[in-house]
């Protein structure tokens, strides 16, 4: 008897001295940090862009002003003015501007307005991602001159702009075409579809060959969707 009493009183004093469990212990809790504004990133500064307007897209500018102010300034929080000096509109950031990257996509809209496209088209890049513009010219393709570089811009516009309309829909993409220059806006796979219909057609590919390889790419990119 005496022997189990020791024993037990043993197994207790060896409980007693063992290590205590780390679990146990109460952590701290984790610290919370409310989420930087715009303007605190940048180590309060404020950041600009500026975007060069053309000759020929002043008056443009001038008649659709608003539209491009009241995107800029009420939805993405935005500073914006028009420099008559420079001709440039001028960006900035304000203190409740909620994503800094608003000011790049502001950018990007305004660059895009001044590309040709349209108001409600150069919006899609301030309200959706993963949207690009990518430009090239005729002679990047092909050096083309005279009657042939104009042949080649009828090609791509088709009568009546019929051939660009086709391009667009099949492709989900916007196409500009100024002169020598191609302006495509979309997602990437879009744009890539449309670069190639579109060097097809410079190279001198007729238009009925470019829409059956439409149909058969819009079809891929329909399932892929």
């Amino acid at each position: 008897m005496q022997r189990n009493g020791a024993t037990s009183s043993m197994e207790v004093d060896g409980g007693a001295g063992s290590a205590p469990n780390p679990l146990s212990l109460s952590l701290p809790s984790k610290p919370s940090f409310e989420p930087l504004k715009a303007h605190e990133i940048s180590g309060g500064g404020v950041q600009f862009r500026r975007v060069s307007v053309p000759p020929h897209r002043f008056t443009p500018l001038k008649k659709a002003w608003l539209d491009v102010y009241n995107a800029i300034y009420n939805e993405m929080k935005i500073d914006v003015r028009m420099n008559l000096k420079s001709r440039k509109v001028e960006l900035k950031t304000k203190s409740d501007t909620p994503d800094i990257s608003n000011l790049q996509k502001c950018a990007d809209f305004v660059q895009a307005f001044m590309l040709g496209f349209d108001i409600p088209d150069a919006l899609s890049l301030l309200r959706v991602d993963e949207l690009y513009i990518e430009s090239f010219e005729i002679k990047d393709v092909k050096t083309l001159r005279g009657e042939h570089l104009s042949r080649a811009i009828g090609r791509l516009s088709g009568k009546g702009g019929k051939t660009k309309f086709a391009i667009e829909n099949a492709t989900r993409t916007r196409i500009v075409i100024a002169d020598t220059k191609i302006h495509i806006l979309g997602a990437f796979a879009s744009i890539k579809v449309a670069r190639d219909s579109l060097c097809s057609l410079i190279l001198g590919s007729p238009a009925g060959k470019v829409y059956s390889k439409l149909r058969a790419v819009s079809a891929r990119l329909s399932e892929r969707f």
